[in-house]
C-alpha cells in the first residue's frame, strides 16, 4: 500500500463522513502526542477511510501472522510454567513426603511458599518488561525457572524443597502477567478473551498431560538408576522447560512497530488497530514508570478488578490438590493420575467455546456468573456425598466453572485499562499480585486430614465461587455507569471521562460488560 488509490474508500453519508473525520482527528492527535512521524500518520488516515471489506482482508492477513507467531509458543510456555509449578501434587502420590520426612501440613507449606516468591517479584518484574524486550525477558525468566525446577530433584530435606519452591516462584513471576501484557499490546479488546482462552488452555493441558506424564514416569522410572520417580519427574519436566526457553527468546515477537516478520504496512496497520480500538497505541516510552503507576493506583476500578481476581484465584485452590481429591475415589495412584486427564481435556474444550461466545457477544459478567454457579454446584456435590459417580461428575464441574471463568476475568482486566502501556502493565501486575496472594492461604484449604470429603475446604470454595459471581455483577454495574459518563462526554465533547486519571479514550470507546 503506497498511496491512497490502493485502499477502497466507500461513498459515505454526511453523518458517516463526520464520524470518520472525527475519528481521524482523534487518531492523528494521539499519534502526534506519541511522536509518530507524518508518513505513518498519513497511513493511519488511509486506514481510517478504508471500507469494511478492505479492513476484513487486511485484519485477517495481519492477525493470521500474529496468531501463528505468538499464541502457540505462549501456550507451550504456560503449559510448562504450570507443569513446573504443579508437579508437586503428582510427586506427592509417589514417595516425596516419605523421602523428605514431611508430616502434617508440610506439603501445604511447600505449595504455598512458591507464591510468596511469586508475589515479591510480580510488580517490579512487569514494570521492567516495559523497558526490556519481552522476548528476551520472558525467555530468560523461563530458563531460570527451568533450572530451579530441575534442581528440586536434588533436594534431600523438607527445608531444601521449601527453599527451591520459594525461588521457583520468584523466577516464574514475570511470565504470566508478562504474557497477558504482551498479548494486550497486539490484540484489541474484542479479540482478547478468545486469545487468552488459548493461552490459559496451557494450564488445562498441563493438568491433563501432567497426569499422563506423571503416570508414565512414576510407573516406569521409579527407582531407575537408583533415583526415585518423583525426582525423575522434576528432572524431565525441568529440562524440557530449559530447552523451550531458548526458542522463546529467539521467536517471541515484541511490539507491532518493531516486529520484522510484518511488512511496514502491516506494522502500521497493527498499530492503527490499537489506536482505533482505544484512541492510543502501545509505545513503550510513552509514559514514565512513575506516571504509569500513579495513573493505575488513582483508578478505583483497579481495586474492584483486583478483588474479583483474588476471589477467582481462591475459588481455584483445589487445583493444587486435584490428584489428592481424585484419589479419594479409591483408585490406585496411576489410575488416579489418568482419571485427572479427561477432566482437564473437557475443561479445555469448554473454555474455547465460552470464551469465544464471550468475545463474540462482547460480554464478560454474565458468562462469569453462569460459570461460577457451576463451580458452586460442583463443590457442594463433592462435599455432600461419597458416591463415586456423583463425585467424579462434580469434579468436572469444579474446574469448568472456576478455571474457565478466570480466563474471561483475565481478558476483562486487560482490556478495561486502556493505554498508556505503563499504566496497563501496572494494573495487570497489581491485580495479578494481589490476586495470587490467595494461593498463599488457599493452599491450606485442603489438608490431608480433611479427606475424603474435604468438607471445610469444599464448602469454603463454594462460598468464594458465589462471591465471585456477586463481584462480577457489581463490576458490571460500575462499568455501565462509566459507559454512561463516556456517552455524555462524547455528547458534550468533553476532554475527560470523569474517571481517575482522566484518560483520553478514543471516540466510541465503551467498557465491555
Amino acid at each position: 500500500m503506497s498511496n491512497d488509490s490502493d485502499i477502497e474508500k466507500p461513498e459515505a453519508f454526511p453523518q458517516e463522513k463526520e464520524e470518520i473525520e472525527h475519528k481521524k482527528r482523534v487518531i492523528e492527535e494521539a499519534s502526534k502526542k506519541r511522536g509518530i512521524d507524518d508518513e505513518q500518520i498519513a497511513k493511519f488516515r488511509q486506514f481510517t477511510e478504508a471500507d469494511a471489506e478492505w479492513h476484513r482482508a487486511m485484519n485477517a492477513k495481519v492477525m493470521r501472522k500474529v496468531d501463528w507467531h505468538l499464541l502457540p509458543l505462549l501456550v507451550l510456555m504456560y503449559l510448562l510454567n504450570f507443569l513446573d509449578r504443579n508437579n508437586l501434587s503428582q510427586a506427592r502420590l509417589d514417595t516425596l513426603e516419605e523421602d523428605l520426612n514431611m508430616t502434617g501440613t508440610d506439603f501445604n507449606l511447600a505449595t504455598s511458599i512458591l507464591f510468596v516468591g511469586y508475589l515479591l517479584m510480580q510488580l517490579p518484574s512487569n514494570l521492567m518488561l516495559t523497558r526490556v524486550r519481552p522476548s528476551l525477558y520472558l525467555g530468560t525468566a523461563m530458563a531460570i525457572w527451568g533450572v530451579i525446577s530441575t534442581v528440586q530433584a536434588a533436594t534431600h530435606s523438607f527445608q531444601g524443597l521449601v527453599a527451591a519452591r520459594f525461588f521457583l516462584g520468584f523466577a516464574e513471576a514475570p511470565f504470566f502477567p508478562g504474557a497477558i501484557f504482551l498479548m494486550s499490546s497486539w490484540y484489541t479488546r474484542s479479540e482478547m478473551a478468545f486469545r487468552i482462552a488459548w493461552f490459559y488452555s496451557g494450564s488445562s493441558l498441563a493438568n491433563a498431560f501432567g497426569g499422563l506424564i506423571g503416570a508414565g514416569v512414576l510407573s516406569n522410572l521409579s527407582g531407575a538408576h537408583g533415583i526415585a520417580g518423583w525426582r525423575w519427574l522434576f528432572i524431565i519436566e525441568g529440562t524440557i522447560t530449559i530447552g523451550v526457553s531458548f526458542i522463546a527468546a529467539a521467536v517471541l515477537p515484541n511490539y507491532p512497530a518493531t516486529t520484522k516478520w510484518l511488512t511496514p504496512d502491516e506494522q502500521a496497520y497493527a498499530q492503527w488497530r490499537l489506536l482505533d480500538d482505544t484512541g492510543e497505541e502501545d509505545v513503550a516510552a510513552a509514559s514514565s514508570i512513575k506516571e504509569g503507576v500513579k495513573l493505575a493506583f488513582r483508578d478505583p476500578r483497579l481495586y474492584l478488578f483486583t478483588l474479583l481476581q483474588h476471589a477467582s484465584i481462591l475459588s481455584q485452590a483445589f487445583q493444587y490438590f486435584f490428584p489428592s481429591i481424585v484419589n479419594t475415589l479409591g483408585f490406585g495412584k496411576i489410575e488416579t493420575l489418568l482419571l485427572t486427564t479427561p477432566v482437564w481435556i473437557l475443561n479445555f474444550l469448554v473454555s474455547l467455546v465460552v470464551t469465544y461466545t464471550s468475545g463474540r457477544f462482547a460480554d464478560r459478567s454474565i458468562h462469569i456468573i453462569c460459570l461460577m454457579m457451576l463451580s458452586v454446584i460442583g463443590n457442594i456435590i463433592v462435599v455432600s456425598t461419597l458416591n463415586t459417580g456423583a463425585r467424579f461428575f462434580a469434579m468436572f464441574l469444579m474446574p469448568i466453572g472456576a478455571v474457565t471463568s478466570y480466563q474471561i476475568i483475565l481478558a476483562w482486566v486487560a482490556n478495561s485499562f486502556p493505554r498508556p502501556l505503563v499504566k496497563r502493565s501496572a494494573c495487570i501486575s497489581f491485580a495479578n499480585l494481589v490476586g495470587n496472594a490467595a494461593n498463599i492461604y488457599g493452599s491450606y484449604m485442603y489438608p490431608a486430614s480433611d479427606g475424603p470429603r474435604y468438607l471445610p475446604g469444599g464448602a469454603a470454595t463454594a462460598g468464594v465461587a458465589l462471591l465471585v459471581a456477586v463481584i462480577a455483577l457489581a463490576t458490571r454495574l460500575v462499568l455501565q455507569k462509566e459507559n454512561k459518563k463516556l456517552a455524555e462526554r462524547e455528547e458534550f465533547e468533553n476532554a475527560s471521562t470523569g474517571t481517575a486519571g482522566a484518560e483520553n479514550l478514543g471516540v466510541g470507546f465503551r467498557y465491555i460488560l
